[in-house]
């Protein structure tokens, strides 16, 4: 067939190659959609079930209040009323004043149409206005109970959010705009990047792309600070980094990050490294690398990932070394593990540990953070039941779970960005690490959910037991820094300041500007954000913060000039890594940090 010539031709058939390969995507997503399990004991719907039943409470107590609920309705039509003929007046060429604004912070409506043209600003105040109405009427609810309370808002906050019209095609100016200027291919790539998306996500989630994960690679451009795994066991791979300075601390430092992530959120560039940071401060410094688990490892619990992890990098460390006593750094859930590590080692008569820090971590789950409103029996014994089938707790859930809390900024954006725009994602390494998810084993997290999130346990004198010794964090007398972030949505900073009471040792507590990462990985040159200190540790975390004092910058430096006045400020010769009688396995960072959740899954 000879070559189409005719540009009108070509066009005609350009348009329908595109719409054939449309069809083909959309078939594809139908068929992803119609292949979700859709049982009560999945855990989506378990999901559904217990937030129906907080809907439920919140209707009964709307019905004793009637008053409320009307007055709220009269004026949500005021204010309608009030912008249609505002808008009416626009038409006819006056001025007006517009009844509602998006707050500053709020950036779905940063194109000028969405306040130029009268029709996208009437659907932009409309929406605003119905929006926050509706918010409005669950706040003015009396009667709810607290757990109701925080379902609710979540769920409104969702629906809300999600109904905002730029999310739609044919709403956003944007999208309306790229869709003329590009004959629809926008919206066609839209469909087979969401393919792409749903055939990488977990069941029940959608996991939208928020970067390009292209452009990086593990030990490449991320996770680059020289350094040489030393051991490894079935859930973890330990690695020791080169030193840069000609002495070092005597006392080592072994660090130990989330179990849900990655550790090289510690590691991204080169000038963010904390782990970078510690070893040119002269810091010994072993990481902890855990393994990516699939099926074969779903046996393996807490107190698995408390022995074969930090218990048994002690015993490597001392065997590298030579040295009996260590600093530990414990972030997040790292950290939680870390403070059962203390009380488990206190009991068994060893302190090895001679400082530790707790980056951002919950000792005491009663003040949970948003992720509490997936917190209940309903949804975790709906989440054991698919472990129990699978192994494991897919990673991929927990990282929707956790986008879910700031939906604009990690799911809507995106979709609007990459489905409707067409759009690839820029190139971001953080969050590159925050797609690079990570599984759990299914008896491990069980036990995490029900022990720590639900029920609470480790706070408690002897309540939880690991190997057969109880854990009792009032017994643990070493001395401890906590930093915690003021912006954290993950570990609230005041529920990490409890953590601070339970250790019975002389405790620091700092406070970080921004969340639950920048709060903790702001390197000194950046000069951002500040900290607060305060050398008294009142009951009342309010009280703390009252008499605080603010410091501009990163807390780091603070945190250094603590830990060497803990005893551990002489110096050595530095180590090399595979100098010691134990013989390097590969070069950092490592195998086990390279293992991406879909080649798990796949296996």
């Amino acid at each position: 067939m000879s070559k189409v010539s005719d540009p009108l031709a070509t066009a005609v058939s350009d348009y329908f190659d595109m719409a054939i390969q449309t069809a083909e995507h959309t078939s594809k997503i139908w068929e992803k959609f119609t292949q979700q399990p859709t049982s009560a004991e999945d855990p989506a719907a378990c999901v559904l079930t217990d937030f129906s039943e907080a809907l439920k409470e919140l209707g009964e107590a709307m019905m004793a209040h009637p008053d409320k609920l009307i007055d709220d309705q009269m004026d949500l039509l005021k204010q309608q009323q009030a912008l249609f003929q505002n808008t009416v007046l626009r038409l006819m060429g006056k001025e007006v004043s517009p009844i509602t604004e998006p707050e500053k912070s709020d950036k779905r409506f940063k194109s000028t149409e969405w306040d130029a043209n009268p029709f996208f600003d009437y659907l932009k105040q409309l929406y605003l206005i119905q929006g926050n109405t509706l918010k409005k009427m669950v706040d003015d609810t009396d009667g709810l109970s607290d757990n109701a309370r925080r379902k609710v808002d979540y769920l409104v906050r969702q629906y809300v959010n999600a109904m905002a019209p730029c999310n739609f095609a044919g709403l956003n100016p944007e999208v309306i705009n790229k869709t003329l200027e590009t004959g629809g291919a926008n919206l066609a790539q839209g469909i087979e990047q969401l393919t792409e998306d749903m055939e990488a996500s977990a069941n029940g989630a959608l996991n939208v792309a928020m970067t390009d994960t292209s452009a990086f690679q593990v030990g490449v451009n991320v996770a680059t600070t020289p350094g040489k795994v030393v051991y490894q066991n079935d859930l973890m791979q330990l690695i020791q980094y080169t030193p840069t300075t000609d002495t070092v601390f005597k006392r080592p430092l072994m660090i130990v990050p989330p179990f849900i992530n990655k550790y090289y959120i510690m590691d991204l560039r080169e000038n963010n490294s904390l782990i970078r940071w510690l070893v040119s401060e002269g810091h010994t410094v072993f990481v902890i690398s855990w393994v990516n688990p699939g099926a074969p490892l779903r046996d393996k619990g807490f107190d698995n990932y408390l022995l074969e992890g930090p218990v048994e990098a002690i015993k490597v460390i001392e065997q590298v070394t030579g040295e009996k006593e260590v600093n530990a750094i414990g972030y997040c859930l790292g950290g939680t593990l870390l403070s059962a590590t203390l009380s488990y080692l206190k009991k068994k008569r060893k302190t090895p540990i001679k400082s530790a820090t707790f980056l951002a971590t919950l000792i005491d789950f009663s003040m949970p953070g948003e992720i509490g409103v997936f917190v209940n029996e309903t949804t975790i014994a709906g989440l054991e039941k698919q472990m129990d089938m699978l192994g494991y707790y897919d990673g991929r859930q927990m990282s929707f779970s956790f986008n879910s809390l700031r939906e604009n900024d990690l799911f809507w954006s995106f979709f609007v960005n990459n489905y409707l725009k067409g759009e690839r994602p820029a190139a971001f390494d953080l969050l590159y690490w925050n797609t690079d998810s990570t599984n759990l084993p299914a008896r491990m997290h069980s036990y995490y959910l029900r022990n720590m999130y639900l029920n609470n346990l480790l706070k408690d004198k002897n309540a939880l037991e690991v190997d057969g010794v109880k854990i009792d964090l009032s017994g643990v007398k070493t001395p401890a820094y906590f930093l915690s972030a003021s912006q954290d949505h993950i570990a609230l900073w005041q529920a990490s300041y409890k953590g601070a009471h339970l250790l019975g040792g002389k405790n620091r507590f700092v406070l970080g500007g921004s969340g639950h990462i920048a709060g903790v990985i702001n390197p000194p040159a950046a000069d951002k954000y500040n900290y607060w200190t305060n050398d008294e540790l009142p009951t009342d975390s309010d009280e703390w913060f009252k008499n605080a004092t603010s410091h501009r910058g990163s807390w780091w430096p603070d945190w250094q000039q603590w830990v060497e006045q803990q005893g551990g400020a002489e110096r050595v010769p530095a180590r090399s890594p595979g100098d010691g009688p134990l013989a390097a396995i590969e070069d950092a960072p490592g195998s086990y940090v390279r293992m991406r959740i879909q080649d798990v899954v796949n296996r």
